[in-house]
């Protein structure tokens, strides 16, 4: 693999333009995103996900049935996932259905490794019995590693683990990709798994996540109960990790293999801060927001977690954009465009618009 000359990519809308893109857990918070940023494009998108898992959803409120070919389904059943992705013909696939949050896993932990676990079998196996396919890309989490809590960035090929069910079921997931790509993939198509820090954006109304917690607090004017102030997070807007795995779809099948393999694509180590401080933050950016710390005993969850993205950096030429206070504003301005009745659709492709108006000029401002 050679680094590349341009260290500020932009995205090939020509590649994604009638690209078949199939895409699991669509119905999702990232999954919306994404499927709004690859319609736009003009990517064909066939989506696989259960019904949308939050009231209100993203998903509903961009009217994206629209937009996409969404078929209702869970990734635990193989024989159904297997049929849709071969109606669906896809180029490539992107694998982010999940039960995504640590503390269900606490309570659901064998819904969580069917989920996570199987359900990454049931897609990878759907993909060998596609032939046609030219690239795979997992999405799991930077919480897939042996977290050691120290104070430096875990590599791609550091130890995986996690002591919780979710993070290890993440890890778990990660190895069976690696297997299936050694096994079935080596040398035909490209698969690659991808690791994002802690995502933030407007439409995220997931229970137990710190960003949507404080959002419905301010539109409740309630003050914010906060459980880990003092935990260390790479925080990171959602539009960040997203270009990230579009520009990767691109070099997967444009090299194949040669980017086979894990990535991780988190913040700069300024934007990995304390819980204490985002709510501060984002108190102080909605203009009368406010917070109390939690006592009550809660689950185990990491302290300190860092992610390091050179290899990205180098390979790629993505580095991040958007920092921390950019994507606290972002998130605070979509949210009060929500709230105003603005159409939610318009503000999201807004948002991409101007996160993709940055890479443009950066990578303008490089080729002269």
């Amino acid at each position: 693999m050679k680094t590349v000359s341009e260290t500020h990519p932009k995205l090939d809308e020509n590649f994604w333009k009638n690209r078949r893109v199939f895409l699991s857990g669509h119905t999702g918070f990232k999954g919306t995103w994404l499927s709004l940023w690859l319609s736009k494009m003009g990517a064909l998108v066939t989506g696989y996900a259960l019904e949308p898992p939050t009231t209100p959803s993203l998903f509903e409120l961009c009217n994206m049935q629209d937009l996409v070919h969404s078929i209702i389904g869970d990734v635990r059943d193989f024989n159904a996932i297997c049929k849709a992705m071969e109606i669906a013909a896809p180029d490539i696939v992107i694998h982010m259905a999940a039960q995504p949050l640590v503390l269900d896993s606490y309570r659901m932990p064998v819904e969580t490794y069917a989920t996570n676990v199987m359900g990454t079998v049931h897609v990878l196996d759907s993909v060998r019995l596609c032939k046609a396919i030219k690239a795979v890309i997992n999405v799991t989490s930077d919480k897939c590693y042996q977290n050691l809590e120290w104070v430096w960035g875990y590599r791609e090929n550091d130890p995986l683990g996690g002591c919780d069910p979710y993070s290890n079921s993440k890890g778990c997931s990660e190895l069976i990709t690696s297997a299936y790509r050694s096994s079935f993939f080596k040398d035909s198509l490209g698969v690659a798994t991808v690791r994002s820090g802690n995502v933030i954006g407007g439409g995220d109304w997931a229970r137990d996540r710190l960003i949507p917690d404080c959002i419905r607090s301010f539109l409740n004017n309630e003050p914010v109960h906060i459980r880990n102030p003092h935990a260390i997070r790479p925080w990171q807007h959602v539009l960040e990790p997203l270009f990230g795995y579009l520009i990767l779809a691109e070099r997967l099948v444009r090299d194949g293999a040669e980017f086979s393999g894990p990535w991780n694509f988190g913040p700069e180590d300024r934007d990995v801060r304390k819980v204490e401080w985002v709510v501060a933050k984002l108190c102080e950016t909605w203009g009368n927001g406010r917070f109390i710390i939690d006592a009550s005993p809660y689950p185990h969850e990491a302290t300190l977690l860092k992610l390091d993205c050179i290899k990205a950096k180098t390979y790629l030429g993505w580095r991040p954009r958007w920092h921390l206070e950019k994507a606290i504003q972002a998130v605070i301005e979509w949210t009060k465009a929500y709230r105003d009745g603005k159409d939610v659709r318009r503000i999201c492709i807004d948002q991409i618009e101007q996160y993709e108006s940055t890479c443009i000029a950066e990578h303008d401002e490089t080729e002269k």
